[in-house]
């Protein structure tokens, strides 16, 4: 399905939702068939709002597998396991989603198409709502006393409401996401889906030929013999930045920052990487497009013609490359997996993994701690000293080589549960502190990246994949392309 296609699909059932025709909506949004991490997100709360918490679920958990930064996706899985009673993966998924706020007081993502605010303090006061039905009161009172320091003026009632309560161990109210607001498509690709006719239709004001009634534009008249060959050299063509590539092939984005193209449009590559993405210009607007669905242009100075444009490509396109080091589970896998868990083998337990996404790994029945160690590193691509395992979401429960007897106790029906989180390791160097310095300047309206000018040093806190990174500048915290930065030398600090 074309990106045009999507941004239609995606803008009718938004329509649909605004007239409240919900089950509309959900089936144009089912029907689309690659969805991105805004969509899913719709449509789990679609499902959310027909009160189907298991479709929900995996909406959301497609939402977060195809942005791990988006908080709120996180936010409204909480919210749904809390429904569901699971309040221990609740509260994990309430942490995930304040550490994504990055310490801001609040995310605003009506720059993203969504008109709702992302508040800490909501996100804190349901942590502590989710410890207070596990017992643990304390915790709560922590997380509550934690919130009063992120607290606007607008939320400060429900915050000194839920204390109280906290202090007279009482259950108080859940902070919910309004479901029926939806993210919608960006309002400028949606006006460019209509055919416009700039031109309009000839109309004839007064002709030589009585009752003339023709309309239309005349045919081309002949050249004048002794008139300029050809046309002055566009200084336009000079003054454009990078070197002029065709489009091969259509690519369809699947993340904010990759740039829709179709075969014909001219580009302009500004930065080439070596993970085969180029930083590209295309109508006033920079992104990322796979190289190899571009071909330079040979532009000559003489006559004025651009060789390879017209030319007509009927091969298929090459595979795109990879953006992420994340071992993100395709849907048809995931449902295997679900299947092969129903129907575990004697010998074979299934392990489910709760990581900022959720999969599962087999291993033989009372298997060392190393075998499970070593598939876990394997499926999230991380090295096994960065992994750590926990019998709880809390992660108070640490496992390690002396406690796997233990955990092969708790098995029940060939199923564990076990809690996964990933120290903060770049590359092996979590033992000092990586600088970077920037090459370039980098502004996004984007909550979450990091903005900073051309010679700005950056404090390196993680890799996020190999196109992404999160850092530290001027005080504030988020992520970057990495290609946008260097490395400053040991010495050099």
């Amino acid at each position: 399905m074309s990106f045009v296609d999507t941004l239609r699909q995606w803008d009718e059932a938004v329509t649909c939702a605004d007239k409240q025709d919900w089950s509309e909506a959900l089936s144009i949004f089912l029907s689309i068939q690659q969805p991105n991490s805004k969509i899913c997100f719709d449509i789990g709360c679609l499902h959310l709002l027909n009160q189907d918490l298991d479709a929900a679920e995996k909406a959301f958990d497609c939402s977060i597998r195809k942005d791990e930064h988006l908080a709120v996706a996180f936010f409204q899985r909480g919210i749904t396991f809390f429904k569901k009673k699971r309040y221990e993966e609740s509260s994990a998924d309430f942490q995930r989603a304040f550490k994504a706020l990055r310490n801001n007081q609040l995310i605003d993502y009506k720059a993203l198409g969504l008109r709702y605010i992302l508040y800490a303090c909501e996100v804190l006061h349901n942590i502590a709502l989710a410890e207070a039905h596990l017992g643990n009161w304390e915790e709560a009172q922590e997380n509550l006393a934690k919130a009063l320091d992120y607290k606007t003026e607008a939320k400060l009632s429900i915050i000194d409401k839920a204390l109280q309560a906290t202090l007279k161990q009482k259950l108080f109210k859940l902070v919910e996401f309004p479901s029926k607001i939806l993210f919608k498509p960006n309002k400028h690709y949606v006006a460019e889906l209509e055919k416009k006719d700039y031109l309009g239709k000839a109309k004839v004001v007064a002709s030589v030929i009585p009752q003339d009634e023709f309309s239309g534009f005349a045919p081309l008249q002949p050249q004048v013999e002794d008139g300029p060959a050809a046309p002055r050299e566009p200084e336009t063509l000079r003054a454009l930045e990078g070197e002029a590539h065709t489009v091969l092939f259509e690519f369809v984005p699947e993340t904010s920052n990759e740039l829709a193209v179709v075969p014909g449009n001219i580009v302009f590559v500004l930065q080439r990487g070596a993970d085969n993405w180029a930083y590209v210009v295309f109508n006033e607007r920079r992104g990322l497009v796979p190289y190899n669905y571009l071909e330079r242009l040979d532009i000559s100075l003489g006559p004025r013609e651009i060789r390879g444009v017209s030319r007509l490509h009927s091969r298929d396109a090459p595979s795109r490359p990879e953006t992420s080091q994340g071992p993100a589970m395709e849907d048809s896998s995931r449902e295997n997996t679900q299947q092969q868990i129903k129907q575990p083998t004697e010998t074979s337990y299934f392990v489910k993994i709760y990581f900022t996404f959720n999969f599962a790994v087999s291993v033989p029945h009372g298997s060392p701690y190393e075998v499970l160690e070593e598939k876990i590193s394997k499926k999230l691509n991380l090295p096994s000293a960065a992994i750590s395992l926990s019998s709880d979401a809390q992660g108070k429960k640490m496992i390690d080589k002396t406690k796997m007897k233990e955990v092969w106790r708790r098995a029940q029906d060939g199923r564990i549960s076990l809690w996964c989180t990933a120290k903060e390791q770049i590359d092996g160097k979590s033992q000092k502190e990586i600088y970077l310095v920037a090459l370039h300047t980098y502004e996004s309206s984007n909550p979450e990246d990091l903005s900073f000018q051309e010679g700005d040093k950056i404090k390196l806190l993680s890799t996020v994949n190999q196109d992404w990174l999160e850092g530290e500048c001027n005080g504030n915290t988020g992520i970057f392309p990495a290609s946008f930065a260097e490395e400053v030398q040991t010495n050099e600090q």
